[in-house]
């Protein structure tokens, strides 16, 4: 089912970790931002836009993460998009065996995979995306994934920010980049300079929230991050005993991550 979070912007949450697809209206059909995971989701919400008259005339996904990359047929051949970094990332993981891409990655077996990763990579610093609907701002960065982008739809103050501001995910590093850390705080300083115009932020999993809590989900981020940094414990509600019913494995995440960026430190892993 499709929920309004501003005019003209809507969102489908799957039941695959909260993952959210938004629909953005515009003259002529919807751009879908990351459009689900499970077929028969996705097909749902094809016939939901079919009912409702509206066509899919352009698609994007944030970043190169399978779970951000998929498509059904019932969406149509609307061109689909991604940063320049995201294209070339995905296309480099998916040129062997599809097959065995998704098994060594755990992906669900209903999930189709015939146009997983099918994007064109937009050229290097496009600003927005090109389709005729209301302007969507290109916010690139590197923090959780190569050519990560988050997404400002500037008309209906809605930032789409990918796998970042989640109320159930802890920020997940790219521990293979060269300074995931700083890559990581920039990224968020990056997010932060549009503020003023936000109203409502939707992360790739988890709840869409207000512009009280995109601030506040801003300095929660920041502060996990900095412990991390800093290889203590991160005082933080998405790790450990509050963890929201469901996601207590986001803990795993975060000893895997603390491990990892010990390792590049030289640090022994043990929090301080």
């Amino acid at each position: 089912m499709l929920k309004q979070v501003a005019p003209g912007v809507l969102v489908h949450e799957s039941a695959f970790c909260q993952s959210n697809a938004v629909v953005v209206q515009g003259r002529d059909g919807v751009l879908l931002i990351d459009a689900g995971i499970n077929g028969d989701e996705m097909a749902c919400l094809a016939d939901d836009l079919s009912e409702s008259g509206q066509t899919v005339v352009t698609g994007f996904s944030t970043h190169p993460h399978w779970d951000h990359l998929l498509w059904h047929p019932r969406l149509g051949a609307a061109p689909r998009y991604g940063t320049a970094r995201c294209a070339a990332t995905a296309r480099d993981r998916l040129s062997g065996d599809v097959a065995a891409v998704a098994k060594a990655a755990g992906i669900p077996e209903d999930v189709p995979l015939e146009l997983l990763g099918a994007i064109t990579g937009l050229p290097e610093a496009t600003a927005r995306i090109p389709w005729d609907g209301p302007e969507v701002r290109i916010l690139e960065h590197q923090a959780h994934a190569a050519g990560h982008a988050a997404l400002l739809i500037e008309e209906h103050r809605v930032l789409v920010a990918g796998d970042m501001l989640s109320d159930v995910l802890i920020p997940m590093l790219d521990v293979t980049a060269a300074d995931p850390i700083e890559g990581y705080l920039a990224a968020l300083g990056l997010i932060e300079g549009v503020a003023g115009g936000v109203d409502a932020v939707v992360p790739g999993h988890g709840s869409v929230g207000g512009s009280d809590q995109f601030k506040a989900r801003i300095d929660q981020d920041r502060a996990y991050v900095l412990a991390l940094l800093n290889g203590q414990v991160p005082a933080d509600p998405r790790v450990g005993p509050a963890a929201k019913p469901g996601w207590e494995w986001v803990s795993d995440v975060h000893e895997g991550q603390l491990k990892r960026l010990a390792q590049r430190s030289g640090r022994d892993g043990t929090p301080r």
